[in-house]
């Protein structure tokens, strides 16, 4: 595993986008790390993958696809359709081939950070809960996600899933099947959990 100073990851997302999304990375950080504290998850992966997992969110939509292309991804059907997705995929293959992170739960983490996945591992279930707790976040039900982040994952991740999905239906947008097979997964784990 190549790891520089998070400082040195800090530096390079800065010079990657506005100062907005900047703010948002380090508070995603922030909320992994603290997150990372509370489930017993390693909390420098879950700070370096807080600080990265937008990291290709501000280029252009043409150099995403190059660093996907070179990077032997092939977009499926609704990726190729939703370039709101690309950022994710795009910015794990950054890390992997420009950054030599070779930690797959980190590269997974910022893949899966948008639509999620079956399976996902703690640190990937981190990220994905912190991208929507960041203090800078001030969508309805803020607060509820906060609070649900803290006091169960899987809830927390259900509250996120149905927020997203129903969001994404009632504006007629594609939902990848990766957040149906999250949603499916977090209830099953749920269920046999009790907690449903």
């Amino acid at each position: 595993m190549i790891y520089v100073s998070v400082d040195k990851y800090r530096s390079l997302i800065k010079s990657r986008m506005g100062e907005r999304r900047y703010i948002h990375s380090i508070n995603v950080a922030k909320s992994a790390v603290q997150l990372a504290e509370r489930y017993g998850a390693d909390k420098q992966k879950a700070e370096i993958a807080g600080i990265l997992h937008d990291c290709c969110k501000e280029i252009p939509k043409e150099e995403m696809l190059q660093i996907m292309t070179d990077g032997g991804i092939i977009l499926d059907a609704v990726e190729k359709g939703t370039s709101k997705l690309w950022h994710a995929i795009a910015g794990s293959v950054f890390v992997r081939d420009e950054l030599r992170i070779d930690d797959e739960d980190i590269i997974n983490s910022i893949r899966y950070h948008t639509t999620g996945r079956a399976n996902m591992s703690l640190l990937e279930k981190i990220i994905f809960i912190a991208d929507f707790i960041g203090e800078e976040r001030n969508y309805d039900g803020v607060n509820i996600m906060r609070k649900k982040a803290f006091e169960c994952l899987e809830d927390a991740m259900l509250f996120g899933l149905q927020f997203t999905i129903t969001d994404l239906a009632k504006r007629k947008l594609t939902i990848h099947s990766n957040a149906f097979f999250c949603y499916n997964d977090t209830i099953m784990t749920l269920e046999k959990k009790g907690l449903l």
